[in-house]
């Protein structure tokens, strides 16, 4: 559980650390240079993400709460709004100029849909770990960056577009874990 705990705290506080501390990133970008300061930064990311998988492997299932039956038709509907809000978040029509932060509320939709489906320890740190992560960062910029100017429309068929991509892309992550586990489809 410590390997999963470390990589849940590392993702958060490297993605918080530009937006809270921007003088002393911007600080690291002069003394490396953007390029490679960003090439650290991607690996720490990288590294975040292995200590997550791994962590989470390797913590045991301890049961704390029992999640609803219908937890997993809720969720598999709410991975696909998770995915669209996702592509949306750099997407080119409507949908980004509903929501000031898109792709975070993707996250935040992942995690609470994996909630509903694991009630045990490992799944709360790392889907509730997300998921707070997710919501402070847009606290953090909210914050910032102050008043949201909401950008231009574009056309509606970027948005169709982005829901088929969403799509092909929920079947995929459907498939995968499908094939190891475990099936989003239940049984």
């Amino acid at each position: 559980m410590t390997l999963l705990i470390l990589g849940v705290l590392i993702w958060t506080f490297v993605h918080l650390f530009k937006r809270i501390m921007p003088e002393a990133r911007a600080s690291i970008d002069e003394k490396l240079g953007a390029g490679p300061a960003k090439g650290i930064i991607s690996l720490i990311f990288l590294a975040s993400i292995v200590m997550m998988v791994f962590g989470f492997m390797a913590a045991s299932a301890q049961a704390v709460y029992s999640p609803p039956r219908w937890g997993t038709g809720i969720n598999n509907l709410l991975m696909i709004v998770a995915v669209f809000l996702l592509g949306a978040g750099s997407g080119k029509g409507v949908s980004p100029t509903l929501l000031r932060h898109p792709m975070l509320t993707g996250v935040l939709v992942w995690s609470g849909a994996h909630l509903l489906t694991n009630g045990d320890m490992r799944s709360i740190v790392l889907f509730g770990g997300l998921g707070i992560w997710a919501a402070l960062n847009m606290l953090v910029i909210n914050i910032r960056e102050g008043a949201w100017v909401r950008p231009e429309a574009g056309p509606i068929k970027a948005d169709i577009k982005t829901i088929v991509i969403s799509l092909i892309i929920f079947a995929v992550i459907a498939a995968i874990h499908h094939f190891i586990g475990p099936s989003p489809f239940g049984g």
